[in-house]
């Protein structure tokens, strides 16, 4: 929780107002419109190298008359695409800070029902993450073989990557992504571009010697009629081009200022593209007359048709790839700023609302980073294992997002409200049949996971939430606490030795505390009697004007009787506050503190566990020539923190 100084941590920003020029330093680590495009829209870029596919899949059931209706199909998704564009354009402009649908909901659809936004766009991004990543990489073991049996290292490999690009701020992934996603786009569109000139395919060797993906003699069968089902389910598996649309609104704190106007802009520049993509591919599908064959992609199939069988075919093939691969970008880009939000609210760890010098959400990097990896190990870097999991998070996030516009505009009633509220209501229909199809039809598939998972997120968002109430309660934050007050101050030093280490601690307790009282150890063993009385003898010569308190163990623990101390002080002086100084060495090199004996860590964790005493760890510095270097103690109060845990 971060520190009440009297003052809001932001100015009240008036919904739909524009925003103050930002011209502070940390406006260089933000992106332009342009950046913004290669950083948040690689998801919903790549997806048209699978969205017309999965459309082709379906509609071939019905042999070469279904395969008719892939255009109006298309063009019924390119319509929602214009919708769901409209929308988060209105969205960016009433919620600046990001947040997309869970921002929506929690306005206008009530608590729970932004959990379950956010719970949806979580899944939704992790997965994008996984299946991002091994398409891309089962793009390239297609084209060599030989890798296949180690998918599941080059997927971590390449998960790591953008991992460490993005950790250096997201305008150094947007520098670094621009040229793949300027090849891939460039190269799509002079493929529809030549595609459109021509009579029919200039090469089909791609798909030579193939079979065909649903069986021998499916695609030749013509059915008098295409049924509703059929062309939902085909409606429902094309709509996954259109993951990553909301990635743009979700982010919008992630562009430089105006960052509204930079945002809607970027929205606008990726629905258009997108959508020009997806229906000069449709096009082409029917001009050329293809179909699904195993082992090779339709958008490959395009290329070979349009371009032959040359440079230009392997140059589609190999941007695509890398794009697929660099799709898991835009989850980078957009879950870490939502888990701020969600952190800001106390639904995740606050941990994830800080932010590095670059203006990079670390930590929710690294969390993603961990459950993709984690996803990626589990599915053994197989893409279709995780697709039938994919999408349907999207897909529940636009419906809330769309039916909360609804009532966001009817509720503020500007000039032509009901048309846009019109608009919402209808993507709303759309994606929620969406939603509802695709759960169905994959549910045996996986799908099941998903559905199970949205309600234990949101369960978890909501246990994290009543832990942190409970913190704040018993901190009484936001009211005025009673004026300090001194009291009586007692500092245990527990010692093993004598030494430069004791000499330190003990000049450092006396400074903190009204008495200090140094304590150790001692066990039954000859062995360490022998010990205990040469440390009593050596401590009554040294004479340091504080008491040596020994503490006998019938075992060699040391946690444990230190803390037991610790409670009996505690009880005999109630009005005194009771320190206890921990001195410690740290070496100069790291891997020397492989050689200490964790005495210290020990009895820190005992006292902390135990008693509500004060620990305070003083460190003693070693220099590399073996003098010692500064001693700097470091207080942590125990208790209830912040955080729900006793600080060390």
């Amino acid at each position: 929780m971060a520190m009440h100084t009297g003052k809001t941590d932001t100015a009240t920003r008036v919904p739909g107002a524009e925003e103050p020029p930002d011209t502070g330093a940390g406006d260089r680590h933000r992106l332009t419109a342009l950046q913004g495009l290669a950083a948040l829209s690689l998801d919903a870029m790549a997806s048209v190298a699978y969205g017309p596919e999965s459309i082709v899949l379906v509609l071939a059931a019905a042999g070469a008359y279904g395969m008719g209706f892939t255009l109006p199909v298309t063009v019924a998704i390119a319509v929602l695409l214009a919708v769901l564009v409209a929308s988060y354009r209105q969205v960016i402009a009433a919620f600046p800070d990001g947040g997309g649908s869970y921002a929506v909901a929690k306005r206008h659809l009530g608590r729970r029902t932004s959990l379950v936004a956010a719970a949806s766009l979580i899944l939704d991004y992790v997965l994008n993450v996984a299946v991002s990543v091994t398409a891309g990489v089962a793009a390239l073991t297609s084209a060599f073989p030989e890798l296949y049996g180690e998918r599941v290292w080059i997927c971590l490999a390449v998960l790591v990557l953008v991992t460490a690009v993005n950790l250096r701020g997201v305008v150094d992934s947007a520098k670094a992504f621009l040229v793949p996603t300027a090849v891939f786009v460039g190269s799509i569109l002079a493929m529809i571009t030549v595609g459109l000139f021509r009579d029919g395919p200039v090469s089909t060797a791609s798909a030579a010697g193939h079979a065909s993906a649903l069986g021998e003699g499916a695609l030749h069968h013509s059915s008098g009629a295409v049924g509703a089902l059929l062309l939902l389910k085909a409606f429902a598996a094309g709509c996954s081009a259109l993951t990553g649309v909301e990635a743009v609104a979700n982010a919008v704190p992630s562009f430089r200022a105006p960052a509204a106007r930079r945002a809607q802009r970027t929205e606008v520049a990726l629905g258009a593209l997108l959508g020009v993509m997806l229906i000069g591919l449709s096009v082409l599908i029917g001009r050329f007359h293809l179909q699904p064959v195993e082992g090779v992609t339709v958008l490959a199939q395009l290329a070979d048709a349009s371009f032959g069988h040359n440079t230009a075919f392997y140059v589609v093939q190999f941007a695509t790839m890398v794009l697929l691969a660099l799709a898991a970008n835009t989850s980078f880009g957009g879950l870490p700023v939502l888990m701020s939000l969600l952190a800001r609210d106390n639904y995740l760890p606050h941990l994830f609302s800080l932010k590095a010098d670059r203006q990079v959400h670390r930590h929710g990097v690294l969390a993603l980073a961990a459950v993709s990896a984690a996803l990626l190990v589990f599915s053994g870097g197989d893409t279709n294992t995780l697709v039938p999991l994919f999408a349907i998070g999207v897909f529940v996030g636009f419906t809330i997002c769309q039916v909360g516009m609804v009532r966001h505009w009817y509720g503020e009633r500007p000039a032509g409200w009901r048309n846009k509220a019109a608009l919402n209501g209808f993507g709303a229909v759309l994606t929620g049949v969406a939603a509802v199809v695709v759960t169905a039809t994959k549910f045996t598939e996986g799908a099941w996971i998903i559905v199970l998972a949205l309600p234990l997120l949101v369960l978890g968002f909501e246990k994290i939430q009543r832990a942190y109430a409970q913190i704040g309660e018993r901190l009484e934050l936001g009211r005025i606490p009673q004026s300090p007050t001194r009291s009586r101050s007692l500092v245990v030093v527990p010692v093993s030795g004598l030494s430069k280490l004791t000499r330190q601690a003990l000049t450092a307790a006396r400074s903190m505390g009204d008495e200090v009282l140094a304590v150790t150890v001692t066990h039954s063993a000859s062995e360490d009697r022998q010990a205990a009385e040469a440390l009593r003898r050596d401590w009554e010569l040294w004479n340091p004007g504080v008491e040596l308190v020994e503490v006998t163990s019938p075992t060699r623990a040391l946690g444990r009787p230190v803390s037991g101390y610790v409670r009996e002080l505690t009880a005999t002086n109630p009005d005194a506050q009771v320190t206890v100084l921990i001195p410690e060495t740290e070496p100069a090199h790291l891997w020397q503190r492989l050689l200490q004996n964790q005495r210290g860590s020990v009895v820190a964790h005992a006292v902390r566990r135990d008693t509500d005493a004060v620990i305070c760890r003083l460190r003693f510095r070693i220099t590399d020539a073996g003098h010692a270097g500064n001693v700097g103690n470091v207080a942590h109060v125990t208790g209830t923190t912040e955080d729900g845990r006793r600080p060390r």
